[in-house]
Formats: structure tokens, C-alpha cells, sequence
């Protein structure tokens, strides 16, 4: 693929997939809001740790601010950023798309449409992501997930299959197993359902997946977050879809079964140590995106007429975090207990 590649965002999920599409010789720059991981990333490249590699490499790292300077046009953008920052992060890309230039959401939440209004319909692809890391060090990255246990699934919005989306889901193939689907929007609404039941409730606890969902009762909340979630995008109309490379017979059977079947496969894939993705960013001392996860199940909730008091609960918790009114601590699965008795 002779395209120049633009990546918006270099986290741990970002710089991973800039290091794999660096060494697979593609022509890609990442931009990114860190200083100091840029810094880093120019003067001494990406360290990698995978569970069964080690991966140093040199890469194209860009500020933000000098999007503008380096004068460069792009045939793909990834957007790797948290959800709330997905609105401007396509304002700023705009410019620098080629005429025919597609951009390619990979995050978590329902970002499609807010790219679409800015980017257009026509130049927008979805796609669902199952990688695990975490970056705290400049430079550096502990990625959970193996390139065999990385998973995307990328889609037209339209769903239909067309040559671009299969260069994509090619390009991607280079980080991960890469499928691509003509149900994107049930595909990412799955993987959200399967966010909804660990990242929000997890992410107050402070403690590594596993330890959370070996809490005593943790297991049954999850999966009544996850029926919540799933009432809500039948609501929607959306699709459930088989996610984290499950086939059709593995994602078959009675809903609960099917919401354990995801939750279990997503716990495996990320590995026994890591921690999700609200704690990073607790100890970086920014605002998590449960308020688009669990925050968005409930509000669809309340625009549908479909109860959801698990997901209010862990979403005004989650807020408290993010306020400051909130320690993130194991305490407060106390206070999540007490609460959905409160709810129930």
C-alpha cells in the first residue's frame, strides 16, 4: 500500500499499532497531544513490551501543534483518541485528508456518527478494537494482548463491502486479527455492552480485572449491566454481532449465556494483570470515558423508555471519580452495592 498514513492519538493502544504498521514498512506519522511521549518518540523511537516480545523501534511522532508545519495530506486517518476528544480530533484531521481520504474511528464508544457529521458518511469507516496495554513512561508501552489476541472488525456505515474497507482491514491486520463486518454499528454496540460490564464498574475499584470481577457479587452486577445494555441497543435496533473473534456458534444461545460468553473472552484476551482503562487514566489525572460507555446506555435509556439503574448507578459513580468527590478505591464496591439496592 503506497498511502500516506496519519494516526491522531498515541496512547497505548495508538503507539502500538503505529510500531506494528512502522515495522511492517508502511509511510505513517503520529500526532499526539503528550509532549514528552513525543519528545521521546522522536529522539529514541517506541518500546514496546508484549507478553511474549520485546519491540524497539524508530517512528514518525509529530505534536499536534505542528499538524500545520510538516505541510503532509493523507489517504487514512486513524483516530485513537479517548471518545470525548473525538469531535475536534476530526475537526483537525479535515484539512489534511486527501479528496479521496477515509477516516477510521478506532475507539470504543459510538464515534461513527460524530465523524460522519464532520468528515462525511462517504469517507468514514467504523471499527471495533480488542487491544490491551498501558503507557505511564514516555516512549514506553506494556501491551497485554499478543498480535494473535489483538481483534478488530471494521465496517462501511452503509454495510456494504467494498475495496477500501478490504485495504484496511489488511493494513490492520499487520497489529491484530483483523475481520470486517457488514453490521458495524451492532459490532461496536456489542463491544460496548461488553465495556459496560467491566470498564465502568472496575474502573472505581482501582483493582486488576480479574481481582474485580472475583469480588462477591461483582459477577451477577456485570451481567445485569450488560442485559441493560443489551435492552438498549435492541431498542436501537442494533444487532448483536460476534465480537473478540467468536464465530456464530460460540455467540449463540440464551442472552445471558451470550453476555458471559463476551465478558469471559474479553477478560481472557486482556490478560490477568491488567487493569482497565479508567484506572490509567485516574493515575494520569484526566477524565475517564465511562460517561460515553455506561453514561451513554443510560441516557439512550431514558430518550427510549428502557430502565437502566445499574448503568445510572456506575455512570454517577464514575462522575464522582472524575470530579474529585470520588477516591477511585475498592470501597466503593460497598457503595455500589448499597447504591443498586438503593436503585432496585
Amino acid at each position: 500500500m503506497d498511502k500516506k498514513i496519519a494516526i491522531l492519538g498515541s496512547g497505548a493502544i495508538g503507539s502500538s499499532v503505529v510500531a506494528d504498521l512502522t515495522q511492517a514498512k508502511f509511510d505513517v506519522t503520529i500526532f499526539d497531544q503528550w509532549p514528552e511521549h513525543v519528545e521521546t518518540m522522536k529522539t529514541k523511537g517506541l518500546h514496546i513490551k508484549f507478553p511474549d516480545e520485546d519491540l524497539k523501534i524508530k517512528v514518525r511522532a509529530h505534536h499536534l501543534c505542528e499538524l500545520a508545519s510538516v505541510k503532509m495530506e493523507f489517504d487514512i486517518a486513524l483516530i485513537v483518541v479517548k471518545s470525548y476528544d473525538t469531535r475536534w480530533m476530526a475537526e483537525l484531521i479535515k484539512p489534511y485528508l486527501k479528496s479521496g481520504g477515509v477516516v477510521v474511528g478506532m475507539q470504543n464508544s459510538m464515534n461513527d456518527d460524530a465523524i460522519a457529521s464532520i468528515i462525511g458518511r462517504e469517507r468514514t469507516i467504523g471499527c471495533v478494537v480488542e487491544l490491551s496495554g498501558e503507557i505511564f513512561t514516555p516512549g514506553i508501552v506494556q501491551r497485554d494482548t499478543t498480535r494473535p489476541g489483538t481483534w478488530f472488525s471494521v465496517g462501511e456505515l452503509d454495510g456494504s463491502f467494498t475495496s477500501r474497507l478490504e485495504e484496511i482491514q489488511s493494513l490492520l491486520s499487520n497489529v491484530g486479527v483483523t475481520e470486517m463486518t457488514n453490521n458495524i454499528y451492532g459490532s461496536k454496540w456489542t463491544k460496548l455492552i461488553a465495556n459496560s460490564m467491566t470498564m465502568g464498574p472496575f474502573g472505581s475499584f482501582g483493582l486488576p480485572n480479574w481481582e474485580a470481577l472475583k469480588l462477591p457479587g461483582m459477577f451477577d452486577i456485570s451481567v445485569a449491566l450488560g442485559k441493560e445494555s443489551m435492552a438498549v441497543g435492541a431498542a436501537l435496533d442494533y444487532r448483536m454481532e460476534p465480537i473478540f473473534g467468536l464465530s456464530e456458534k460460540e455467540f449463540s444461545g440464551p442472552p445471558e449465556e451470550i453476555l458471559v460468553t463476551a465478558m469471559n473472552t474479553l477478560m481472557k484476551h486482556v490478560g490477568k494483570k491488567s487493569t482497565t482503562a479508567p484506572i490509567h487514566d485516574h493515575i494520569k489525572g484526566r477524565k475517564s470515558e465511562i460517561g460515553l460507555i455506561n453514561g451513554l446506555v443510560s441516557s439512550k435509556g431514558k430518550e427510549l423508555g428502557v430502565p437502566t439503574p445499574f448503568n445510572d448507578v456506575v455512570t454517577e459513580i464514575a462522575s464522582q471519580i472524575n470530579s474529585g468527590e470520588l477516591k477511585m478505591d475498592v470501597s466503593n464496591f460497598e457503595l455500589l452495592k448499597t447504591r443498586l439496592a438503593q436503585a432496585e
